[in-house]
């Protein structure tokens, strides 16, 4: 179901839709060109209006797929973008930017990963501060994008650990054939968000581009009472050699992919972007819209309950 209504804002696009719930509120920061933009709602399930862009940095643009945390009172806000004079989306790098309001502004900008790095979710459990993102791997037979997990030292420092958490294994992970060589294929994993029930661990990732046909939201769970992530062995649902997502067109939408999750009322939702069928505009492929579906967790399986119209 459609998140964002208002028909003044019918042209509007949510990229990498990330919910948030704050001081009663819900927020829903998203991908942009300029800088992050931001709707706020007293529903989660609609009534979103649209605040603008509540993060920039001067000189950078193509702000990709924000996550924000609240730690002691400071709202912290993971983005990616890259130079303006750069037209290669590989000098995208992680940035935080830090407010005293979930509304924003954003500002103090600091520069925390090298090129390429994409793709946050920032996690905190008793263990500590959790980085998962996105990096490339050239080497590799199935090479291409892929997650990654680190511990933080503290808001803006990385430990420079990473550990691979889900690689490319999949046909219809496949990007692009071909992308920067003849002999080379470009595989795509990316848009980590980890959520625990217990002892289930589980981290939805989006696989292939958005651009694409078998574009789809999968996860991998694990079950442990390990609170340190990076040490967490992951397995793909239902197997590494099994194509089973979670989400992936259906009759009413396509794109589906790069979700959050917020937990309200005791159930769990999945806040996603989407587009609807057919072309919409010259540029229809950016018509990704956020949505939202009721996922339901059962020990290793995880089911999305999707409807057109309601929730």
């Amino acid at each position: 179901m459609k998140l964002i209504t208002d028909v003044k804002l019918a042209a509007e696009s949510q990229p990498d839709p990330y919910i948030l719930a704050a001081n009663g509120k819900f927020y829903i920061y998203a991908t942009s060109g300029n800088g992050v933009v931001l709707y706020r709602s007293d529903n989660l399930f609609g009534g979103y209006e649209k605040l603008g862009e509540v993060g920039h940095i001067e000189g950078k643009k193509e702000y990709w797929a924000p996550s924000v945390i609240e730690i002691d009172g400071t709202y912290y806000m993971y983005v990616s973008c890259m130079p303006e004079g750069s037209s290669d989306a590989h000098d995208q790098a992680m940035h935080v930017l830090t407010s005293k309001s979930p509304e924003g502004p954003f500002g103090d900008a600091k520069q925390i990963l090298p090129p390429f790095s994409i793709d946050s979710h920032i996690v905190k459990n008793s263990d500590g501060l959790f980085l998962f993102y996105s990096i490339n791997d050239y080497e590799s037979k199935m090479g291409g994008t892929y997650i990654v997990v680190d511990r933080m030292l503290d808001p803006y420092t990385p430990e420079g650990k990473p550990v691979s958490v889900i690689r490319p294994t999949l046909p219809e992970e496949l990007r692009e054939k071909q992308r920067f060589s003849p002999d080379k294929d470009w595989y795509t994993v990316e848009g980590a968000f980890y959520i625990r029930k217990g002892d289930w661990h589980y981290v939805l990732y989006s696989g292939n581009c958005f651009e694409n046909q078998y574009y789809f939201v999968g996860y991998a769970y694990a079950h442990t009472p390990e609170n340190d992530l990076t040490k967490i062995k992951f397995q793909k649902y239902p197997a590494d050699n099994v194509y089973k997502p979670l989400l992936a067109k259906n009759d009413f939408e396509e794109g589906t992919g790069h979700n959050s999750v917020i937990e309200y009322n005791g159930e769990y939702y999945a806040v996603y972007h989407a587009r609807d069928w057919g072309k919409m505009s010259e540029n229809y492929t950016e018509c990704r819209t956020a949505r939202i579906c009721k996922l339901h967790i059962d020990k290793e399986t995880i089911t999305a309950e999707r409807y057109e119209d309601k929730v």
